[in-house]
């Protein structure tokens, strides 16, 4: 098998494709249920704190295995057969197998952009071990994505074990060195930390959250602190301009939030790939030697 994907491109890029596809489906549980997780679980500690007896320890299990994938509408249990990525959708005509309610889009869409970001990470590193590194990277950048669009948070139990592990992957110098790595944990952190403080002590607002924070550091972790101009550069021209074409076109409210963690995280993404590329560009338009 081994042999099989080193020599042939396309079984290669293929095999990729397909586990992105299941990969995909997964993370659209984990997008759905992991908020909701959480907040149950913030319910449970007001609980306990206010010293209130709830029935939370009798409740129905609920996590990202159990209870079963279900049509919100009709309870229909979703077989494996309706469950396949992309297909099943496809087949079904985008709709409940028994009672006809459509089934959001999103859902064949996380599908194929996790397949289609997976197979541009397999294409660009090979069959090597930065490929399956990178591959992880991406399948969390795209649960941490979807999930501060849709609520505006960055889950720890994504950012933090892989921000550990990015320090763990340094160690084998596949992006970066462990020095690198660190001290891109720390800028990373402490970068968008300053920022905040600053604008909360000009305006006495609170300019972003602290998941931002930690996403960054993340990133650094992986990236190296190279990475960490570059990222917060891309993330703040799209940023900007998004937010900018938000308000002018669609008439938004500047004082709503808009989620920042989507643009850090493409940036990341991006400097993943190309991030040689785009220091040595942005080098050579400054004028400056490398």
């Amino acid at each position: 098998m081994l042999q099989l994907i080193s020599e042939n491109v396309f079984a290669y890029l293929s095999i990729v494709g397909i586990l992105g596809l299941l990969v995909g489906s997964f993370l659209n549980v984990v997008i759905l249920r992991l908020p909701v997780m959480m907040e149950k679980e913030w319910h449970a500690q007001c609980d306990d704190l206010l010293g209130n007896e709830t029935s939370t320890n009798q409740a129905a299990p609920f996590n990202l295995v159990t209870p079963h994938s279900h049509c919100p509408k009709c309870n229909h249990k979703i077989r494996a057969i309706e469950n396949i990525p992309i297909v099943s959708y496809l087949f079904l005509k985008g709709c409940c197998s028994k009672c006809k309610v459509s089934i959001p889009l999103r859902y064949p869409i996380i599908e194929a952009t996790t397949a289609l970001l997976s197979v541009v990470v397999a294409w660009h590193f090979g069959p090597t071990l930065e490929a399956a590194a990178a591959l992880l990277l991406t399948w969390a950048l795209v649960a941490l994505t979807v999930i501060d669009f849709d609520h505006q948070l960055l889950p720890d139990c994504i950012t933090l074990p892989f921000l550990w592990l990015g320090l763990g992957v340094s160690l084998a110098a596949v992006f970066t060195s462990p020095e690198s790595a660190i001290i891109g944990a720390l800028v990373g952190y402490l970068s968008l930390w300053s920022v905040y403080m600053l604008f909360k002590l000009v305006t006495g607002k609170e300019g972003m959250g602290h998941g931002d924070f930690k996403l960054l550091a993340m990133l650094g972790a992986w990236l190296g602190w190279q990475s960490i101009f570059p990222i917060i550069l891309l993330s703040s021209a799209v940023g900007a301009v998004v937010g900018i074409t938000l308000i002018v076109v669609r008439g938004r409210d500047r004082n709503i939030p808009i989620p920042f963690g989507p643009y850090l995280a493409a940036a990341g993404w991006i400097t993943l790939l190309w991030g040689d590329q785009l220091i040595e560009a942005y080098l050579t338009m400054m004028n400056i030697s490398p």
